[in-house]
């Protein structure tokens, strides 16, 4: 059972936790947390990519030269694909590249994101996290004393709007709900902050 040390917003310890081994101390599975990096990427894709075809092309429609006794190669529309302003060959097209994943491959990628996590020791709890007014510089500062100044992930218990626009502007630094997990930005953030409060939420969710 990974044991960790619980800090406040200064950075002194104040406390120590134990995380589940059913979570965060499991055999992480590779493809599964990539099959989930894929999945998120896909479904962030807008798809609004949209180019015309010959058949779309404005003019062309008349054929440029007769087709044999000119010299030149033959030719039917001055808009096919070879010509300039040209229609494009297999044109993209909006469409819709999201889909879905099984829940039960999902819960495991999550629970391998945060193991990987969890062995590399890049979890840090924090007893809470609260501002009294909307500030950078606190965030930055708490931070700074937690030893997380490079891209970081804060996961918060519920929605708290103080801390969350308070980090906002940090370059690197996002923060997350239980419920908005992902695989991806777990993966991506080199420290995983986690209010105590959040820690619990987990277990109860993934457990």
């Amino acid at each position: 059972m990974p044991n960790v040390a619980v800090l406040d917003m200064k950075g002194t310890k104040v406390d120590e936790i134990n995380l589940a081994d059913s979570i965060f101390g499991i055999e992480p599975n590779a493809a599964v947390m990539h099959d989930l990096v894929v999945n998120y990427l896909a479904n962030q894709r807008q798809g609004t990519q949209s180019a015309l075809t010959r058949s779309e092309v404005r003019g062309g429609g008349r054929k440029p030269w007769r087709q044999k006794g000119t010299g030149h190669a033959r030719q039917g529309s001055i808009r096919a694909p070879q010509w300039t302003k040209g229609g494009v060959v297999f044109a993209p097209k909006p469409r819709d590249y999201s889909y879905t994943v099984n829940k039960k491959v999902r819960r495991l990628a999550m629970k391998s994101a945060f193991s990987t996590k969890a062995q590399d020791n890049d979890i840090i709890v924090i007893d809470s996290i609260k501002l009294d007014d909307y500030k950078t510089k606190s965030m930055i500062n708490m931070l700074e004393a937690v030893g997380s100044e490079k891209k970081a992930l804060i996961v918060l218990p519920e929605v708290d709007k103080v801390v969350i626009k308070s980090a906002a502007n940090i370059p690197g630094v996002k923060t997350a709900q239980v419920n908005e997990l992902n695989v991806y930005d777990m993966l991506n953030a080199d420290k995983l902050i986690i209010a105590k409060d959040a820690v619990a939420k987990i277990e109860e969710v993934y457990a």
